[in-house]
């Protein structure tokens, strides 16, 4: 893929993220930080400057659309762009708009195949925001454990970590799936592996109150999909993944997988954060994440053959069945 067909594909998911027009300053700035470290990570990629190009529109979207000639990257940036939309579990009318404007100027037609993705993508969008039965059930035995909240034993702290690393590798293997939307899941998997950290130490949690805690660490949800999205891109990754089927391209992938270190990072501060009675206010949460996700991107490195093999047993009915509660 040419270096004008990735920054104009960039460029459509900056504008997707940013149709709404209702994003919290947070938000705005996780993409920013995500935008500066893509640019130096890649060794000088102008993706900071798209940044902002967007904001201060200097580009336009019919602009970007031009630049994409090949029509499977024309698929790839209006799947992209349903993806970034959905990320935070809903569209909002501003963001409908966006996208059939964008689906018009790309010349899609929406044929079974892009219906059926757009069905995909909503339904894991709809897991972000509403939480399955398995939750409800489980907020009663949350309840009925009071002594867990003081602290937990020896083997619980041991099984909180395996359920945290068991996570970290799902969520690294579903990033390096071909299919744009299997990112999405990592999301509402991040907040169940939240709910289940406070609920083995007694605490009752919901939706709402997760999703400040994973923004309060500086984790934006629209923001993940971007970064996952780069990097992919960045790395060449999309473009090998194009035409190829579910669970193949794992084996090939080498260092992409960067929602291990997310999600294990994510899971490590909840557990200090629970046991500890909930008494971190927003600046601790943020730097005690920052100070676990460089060792936790060490540690990817190392399960990177785990993170491998786990994507090669999903295919798209496992990976709906995971963001079930399946």
């Amino acid at each position: 893929m040419q270096q004008d067909s990735r920054n104009a594909l960039l460029t459509l998911a900056l504008f997707a993220a940013f149709a709404d027009g209702h994003k919290a300053d947070s938000e705005r700035e996780a993409i920013r930080r995500i935008a500066e470290s893509l640019s130096d990570d890649q060794g000088g990629h102008p993706l900071a400057t798209l940044y902002q190009d967007v904001l201060l529109q200097r580009v336009t979207v019919p602009g970007a659309v031009a630049a994409l000639t090949d029509p499977a990257h024309r698929q790839l940036a209006y799947e992209m762009a349903v993806c970034v939309c959905d990320a935070d579990g809903s569209q909002s009318a501003a963001e409908q708009r966006f996208l059939a404007d964008l689906r018009s100027a790309l010349g899609l037609t929406q044929d079974a195949g892009l219906r059926d993705f757009e069905a995909q993508a909503d339904a894991v969008a709809a897991q972000t925001m509403a939480a399955p039965p398995s939750w409800r059930a489980g907020a009663a035995a949350a309840a009925a454990a009071p002594t867990a909240a003081a602290g937990t034993s020896t083997t619980q702290d041991a099984e909180l970590d395996k359920t945290i690393l068991n996570a970290a590798i799902l969520n690294g293997a579903l990033e390096l799936l071909p299919q744009s939307w299997a990112s999405m899941a990592i999301i509402p998997l991040q907040i169940r592996l939240v709910y289940r950290i406070g609920q083995a130490h007694g605490v009752e949690l919901d939706q709402g109150h997760i999703k400040e805690f994973i923004a309060a660490a500086g984790i934006g949800m629209t923001s993940q999909y971007i970064e996952q999205f780069g990097r992919k891109l960045l790395g060449g990754l999309v473009g090998k993944a194009l035409g190829k089927t579910m669970g193949k391209v794992g084996g090939a992938a080498t260092g992409m997988a960067f929602s291990f270190a997310t999600t294990y990072a994510l899971g490590q501060l909840a557990k200090r954060y629970y046991a500890g009675g909930r008494v971190m206010d927003a600046a601790l949460l943020r730097s005690t994440y920052e100070d676990l996700l460089a060792p936790a991107r060490q540690m990817q490195t190392q399960y990177l053959p785990q993170i491998r093999e786990r994507a090669a047993t999903l295919d798209a009915g496992k990976v709906m069945a995971l963001v079930r509660g399946g």
